[in-house]
């Protein structure tokens, strides 16, 4: 009983990953789209009108601030951050399983401190005052922050649970040796 919702937690988890990756990818390339766009229509008023646009070049800047947080969260889901292995590789499976763990929660520290709960403090003390170019609140380009911590706690909590299974899995290989 305890292994078949093992295995629906699972299966439901893999499939929210699945989606919450798919919808990531897909606004990561719809700004870099947006951004491309943005850039070129940049280029073109300054050199060929004589006219740059200060609303083209702001946006491009904070669509690329949005970029950078949705892609490394997004990375970090998929587990392709940069690491180095050398150490790692010296020990045994379980142990790299626990030392995967440990560099999980040392990052979801960070994750939920400075991101969740320092993001969501500046963007709502930066509500109130206005981008000059866009006449959006600054709070609305801050709260990435927040967002991108909440999508790296996501991921950690899929990641944790699959190094827990494994875990079992290579006790259960242990015992059966």
């Amino acid at each position: 009983m305890l292994r078949r919702n093992e295995s629906k937690l699972m299966s439901v988890m893999n499939k929210l990953k699945l989606f919450v990756d798919r919808l990531i990818s897909w606004i990561c390339i719809t700004i870099i789209g947006v951004m491309t766009v943005l850039v070129t229509y940049q280029v073109i008023s300054r050199y060929l009108f004589d006219s740059p646009s200060g609303v083209s070049e702001v946006l491009s800047r904070y669509l690329f601030i949005w970029l950078i947080f949705l892609g490394s969260a997004y990375v970090f889901g998929l587990r392709e951050h940069m690491s180095i292995t050398f150490v790692k590789d010296k020990f045994s499976e379980k142990t790299k399983v626990y030392l995967d763990m440990f560099i999980e929660l040392i990052i979801l520290v960070f994750g939920c401190s400075i991101m969740i709960f320092g993001g969501y403090n500046t963007a709502i003390r930066q509500m109130w005052q206005q981008d000059s170019a866009l006449q959006i609140p600054m709070g609305m380009i801050y709260s990435i922050i927040p967002i991108g911590g909440v999508i790296i706690l996501f991921y950690f909590l899929y990641h944790e649970i699959e190094f827990i299974s494994r875990l079992k899995s290579l006790q259960n290989n242990n015992i059966r040796k």
